[in-house]
Order: structure tokens, then C-alpha cells, then sequence
């Protein structure tokens, strides 16, 4: 049963709809200039972030502040706004800030809302790429490329030994945990390219994604559009994606538990 009825689904659906087109306006006639960048982690790692990722938050936070000013809101960049509300919307303003710093086109927006915690509506935007994707039901998600919605589905009767597979672990994962996964290292034949993937994989076009290291504003925009779209999608030790963490996500039941059985050796 959704947890949205019609009426909700078609409002909180249609604000996405518009604030990715919005977005891609504001990145184009404000963001598209030179930035700075800075480190989160100050000489522990790197952590990029970029004036752009601010200033896309403060952007999205008043969009949603003029809609549902009553609404709880966690960003990545500005933390979260606490209130009564059962609806929390979650947004990574920057999604693939490292491919942002160098000019590569797939990072994306993304922003979700949750109600009493799961996520119901998503919204992947691609500003560069003149695309985003999001759903409008549990059942319904969309991809709009160029002006022109399309109905999205992942590729349910492909087989396992057919199987494309995005996959990375974004340094996440040792090199002797790697050794225990041999069959999932052979697997990795095509790029993976953050948020993107798990919006190719609703589109079809790859059928596994595996990630390392995802948090909430990484993966709960995307949840809502891969189930829309018919994929399954959970931790590698087969709980809930809505904890974030190790996320695999798959085109069908059957070669998600495969994929699980295979990264067992990795998964505690």
C-alpha cells in the first residue's frame, strides 16, 4: 500500500519537477563561473566542497521554505532544521562534488522527502546533462531529458549472466577485502559514476549497482525512483537502504540475492 495517497504524490512530485528546472536555470545563469573549493577533512583526506554546493543548498532550503515552511529539512552542507513535521526533505545539493571540481558533466542535485522516515518522492537532477529523474507514485518514475518525460524501467527479465554492473568502492573497501570477492571484481565492466548509476540502472541501462560509503542525502533520493521503477535495493548485509552505508541495488529480486550471497565475505 503507498504511503502517499494520489493527491500527495501529485504535489510533492510536481515541486520536484519544478524545482529541477529551476535548478538547472539558477546553475546556468548563476553557478557556471569559477568557484572555490575547500576541504572538509583538512589534511586527514579529501572531502571537497565548493561555493556552488552552498549556495545550491541555500537555493533548494528557501524552495522548499516558501512550498512547506513547516517541513524538517537535512542538508549535507547546512545540517538539519528540526520541527513537528512527519515530512523531512534530505538534499545533496552537489551530488559528485570530485567530478563538479573537475568539469566531468554526472554530478547531480538530489533531494528527497521522507515521511516518518522512508523516503516517498525523489529527485536526481543532472543540470549538464539536461536531465533529471524522480517518480511520481510508487509505481511511476520518470526520466525528462531535453523538455521530453518518459516512463522509466529497470530491465527485470535480464538474466545473471547478462548482467551489467556499475560498481565502485570509492576507496572504501582494502585491497584484501577485495580478494574475498573475486566473481564481483570480474563483474565491474562499466563505470560508475555516483548518483547517475542508480539513475541508469531505473532506466535500464545497467542492471547492478554497487557502492561504497553512501549517506542519507546519497541514497535516499534515490531509493523512491528505483522502486518506482521496478529495481530492489538494500545494504550489502541485506537490511534497509534508508540506514545508507554499503548499498547494492539490482534490476530484480533474484540477482540482487546472488549479488548479496557474492558480497557476503565483505558485507559485516
Amino acid at each position: 500500500m503507498p504511503i502517499l495517497n494520489s493527491r500527495e504524490y501529485k504535489i510533492y512530485s510536481k515541486f520536484l519537477e519544478n524545482l529541477a528546472r529551476k535548478l538547472t536555470s539558477y546553475y546556468y545563469s548563476k553557478l557556471n563561473k569559477t568557484f572555490k573549493v575547500s576541504n572538509k577533512l583538512k589534511g586527514r583526506g579529501y572531502d571537497p566542497v565548493t561555493t556552488s554546493d552552498k549556495a545550491f543548498e541555500k537555493f533548494i532550503r528557501n524552495e522548499i521554505k516558501k512550498k512547506f515552511p513547516n517541513h524538517q529539512v537535512i542538508g549535507e552542507e547546512f545540517g538539519y532544521k528540526k520541527t513537528k513535521s512527519e515530512y523531512t526533505w534530505i538534499i545533496d545539493p552537489i551530488d559528485g562534488t570530485r567530478s563538479y571540481v573537475i568539469g566531468n558533466p554526472t554530478w547531480s542535485n538530489l533531494v528527497s522527502l521522507n515521511y516518518k522516515g522512508t523516503p516517498v518522492v525523489g529527485l536526481a537532477n543532472y543540470p549538464v546533462l539536461r536531465k533529471f529523474y524522480f517518480n511520481s507514485s510508487d509505481k511511476l518514475a520518470h526520466v525528462v531529458e531535453n523538455g521530453k518525460r518518459k516512463k522509466i524501467k529497470v530491465n527485470k527479465k535480464v538474466s545473471f549472466k547478462n548482467i551489467k554492473m556499475s560498481a565502485a568502492f570509492h576507496g572504501m573497501l582494502s585491497l584484501n577485502k577485495q580478494k574475498k570477492i573475486p566473481q564481483i571484481l570480474k563483474l565491474m565492466q562499466f563505470p560508475c559514476a555516483d548518483a547517475l548509476s542508480y539513475s541508469h540502472l531505473a532506466e535500464g541501462k545497467v542492471d547492478v549497482v554497487i557502492q561504497c560509503a553512501n549517506r542519507k542525502w546519497d541514497i535516499h533520493p534515490l531509493i523512491p525512483i528505483i522502486k518506482a521503477a521496478g529495481g530492489v535495493v538494500s545494504t550489502w548485509n541485506n537490511n534497509d537502504a534508508i540506514k545508507a552505508g554499503n548499498i547494492v541495488s539490482s534490476a530484480n529480486l533474484k540477482i540482487q540475492n546472488k549479488i548479496l550471497k557474492l558480497l557476503k565475505p565483505v558485507a559485516k
